[in-house]
C-alpha cells in the first residue's frame, strides 16, 4: 500500500473512553500488522499525519512514542519515522542458551567458533570454580541474519566437551548430554565501548556502544558450570522489559 495513503480517511477519534493516542497507535498498528506499511517504510512528516488524523502534534508524538515502545516503528532524528524491521527476542530469564532463544523464534543465528582449548581460567573465572581445574575456553561469534552481533567467550569447568562441535548445538544441550545438569544461571549487564580487538571481530568500529554481559551458570549443586563474558552490539540489541504481579520478564530485542 502506497505511503501516501496512509491514514487518508480520518480515523473516528471520539470514542468516550479511549484516549485519541492510542487509537492511532491501534490504527497505525493494524496496517503495520497487516501488511499494508511494509518493514523499513518511511511514514508520512508527523504535521501531514497529524492532520490526516485530526489530532496536535503532541497526541501524534504520543502514539508513535508507544509504536516505537512496541517495537513495531523506529524513529530517527533528522530522518523521519520508520517501520521497524522484525525483532528477534532473547530471554534473559531463560536458562535456554542465545542462539537455542532465538532458533526458537525463527530467527537465523549462526555460531561461528574462533577457538576450543583446555587452558588455565584466568582469576574472574577461578573466583567461582574455585581449584575445579582445568577448564574448556570457548571463544564464540553469534551473527544474526548473517551479521555479527556477539563476541562470547565461555569457560566451561572440567574438560568433557573439549572436543564437542558446539558450532550447532546449544552449550547447555551438550552439557545435559554429559550428564551435567544445569539448575540456575546469575548474569549482570553493564554498558560499554568496543576495542579495537572485539571491534574488528565484529566489523564495527572502535567504540561502538555495547552491552557487556557477565553470566555464570550453576549446577544442582550450586558449584559454578560455566563463566563466560559476552560482548553484545547495541546498535543491533536492546534490553527489554516487562513487569507484571507474578514477576519481571526480561529480554533482547533485536533492532531494526
Amino acid at each position: 500500500m502506497p505511503l501516501s495513503t496512509v491514514a487518508t480517511r480520518r480515523t473516528p477519534l471520539t470514542g468516550p473512553r479511549t484516549p485519541k493516542y492510542q487509537v492511532i497507535a491501534a490504527d497505525l498498528s493494524s496496517k503495520i500488522r497487516g501488511g499494508e506499511l511494509t518493514p523499513g517504510s518511511a511514514l508520512p512528516p508527523q504535521k501531514e499525519l497529524s492532520a490526516r488524523y485530526g489530532v496536535t502534534l503532541a497526541t501524534l508524538r504520543q502514539a508513535l512514542q508507544q509504536l516505537e515502545a512496541d517495537g513495531l516503528l523506529s524513529q530517527q532524528p533528522g530522518r523521519g519515522t520508520f517501520v521497524a524491521e522484525p525483532r528477534a527476542a532473547y530471554r534473559l530469564d531463560s536458562l535456554r542458551g542465545f542462539a537455542e532463544d532465538l532458533s526458537a523464534q525463527g530467527r537465523l543465528v549462526a555460531t561461528q567458533i574462533l577457538g576450543q582449548t583446555v587452558s588455565p581460567p584466568p582469576s574472574w573465572v577461578q573466583a567461582h570454580f574455585g581449584n575445579r581445574l582445568p577448564a574448556v575456553r570457548l571463544e564464540r561469534i553469534r551473527l544474526l541474519a548473517g551479521h555479527p552481533a556477539v563476541h562470547q567467550v565461555s569457560w566451561i569447568r572440567g574438560t568433557e566437551l573439549a572436543r564437542t562441535d558446539l558450532s550447532g548445538v546449544s552449550l547447555y544441550a551438550a552439557l545435559a548430554e554429559h550428564g551435567i545438569v544445569v539448575h540456575r544461571a546469575s548474569e549482570s549487564l553493564r554498558p560499554g565501548l568496543l576495542d579495537e580487538t572485539t571491534a574488528a571481530l565484529l566489523r564495527q568500529p572502535p567504540g561502538t556502544p555495547v552491552f557487556q554481559s557477565e553470566r555464570v551458570t550453576f549446577g544442582l549443586d550450586d558449584s559454578a558450570l560455566v563463566a563466560d563474558r559476552a560482548t553484545i552490539l547495541s546498535t543491533m540489541m536492546e534490553v527489554r522489559t516487562e513487569r507484571e504481579v507474578s514477576g519481571l520478564s526480561m529480554q533482547w530485542v533485536q533492532l531494526p
